[in-house]
């Protein structure tokens, strides 16, 4: 009888962590969120970082607050964040519920230094924004698809594989010799995804159906977007 009782207390207690730890990380989701919609008003907010013509030639915005950057010789980075597109046909609706994504990976070069980096990425057509919904996708340090200089602070960078223009936008804090995300890889975060939405739901479903509800902790994310940018334009 004990041994049964010291086992239905051990799972009680086991589930009863578990949730904990589930709640925990649900939170530190709902944080990201808050911080990337206050990472991009603030961003926005300044004309020159970003250029509003790209922005709203833009059919997905993705933010990563708080990269982390460290390399001596062999850079690397990692992020966590949030990816969110226009809804209705030809991306020409308003901005719709973010999918969490994750930003892995490192490049090669003479790199000396830390800091922590807050990034945005302009997804500038469909096949961009679906493969990157669909898998882990590369970035490439290939720059031929700019159209020149697009913006202070700013790198254009293409993804080889699929073709798809990504612009992206950085503001470091600290000092870097060679902040880039050449080599890195964006991908859907499909755990936070389950614990932000209660339920496992494809990232493409999530940012394209137009089905899934926007969540409290993005609604600054989402209304930032849609004040400074609102309409489509090709």
């Amino acid at each position: 009888m004990k041994k049964l009782l010291a086992c239905l207390l051990s799972t009680l207690l086991i589930s009863l962590l578990c949730r904990s730890a589930r709640a925990d990380e649900k939170g530190k989701d709902q944080d990201r969120l808050k911080n990337c919609g206050m990472v991009l008003k603030e961003i926005l907010d300044i004309p020159d970082d970003v250029p509003r013509d790209l922005l709203d030639k833009a059919d997905c915005v993705i933010v990563f607050p708080s990269v982390i950057k460290a390399a001596f010789v062999v850079g690397g980075s990692y992020g966590r964040g949030a990816m969110t597109c226009r809804q209705g046909k030809n991306f020409s609706g308003s901005w719709g519920a973010p999918t969490m994504m994750a930003l892995e990976g490192g490049s090669f070069g003479f790199q000396l230094g830390g800091q922590a980096t807050d990034f945005v990425l302009l997804v500038m057509n469909d096949r961009g924004a679906n493969g990157i919904l669909s898998s882990k996708v590369k970035i490439g340090a290939d720059a031929s698809a700019a159209a020149g200089p697009v913006g202070r602070n700013a790198s254009a960078e293409t993804d080889a594989t699929l073709r798809a223009q990504i612009l992206s936008y950085s503001r470091a804090r600290g000092l870097f010799a060679g902040i880039s995300l050449a080599g890195s890889t964006v991908r859907p975060d499909n755990d936070a995804n389950e614990r932000i939405y209660g339920r496992k739901v494809p990232a493409k479903e999530i940012a394209l159906s137009a089905s899934v509800p926007v969540p409290a902790a993005a609604q600054q994310l989402i209304s930032t977007l849609n004040i400074k940018t609102p309409r489509h334009k090709s």
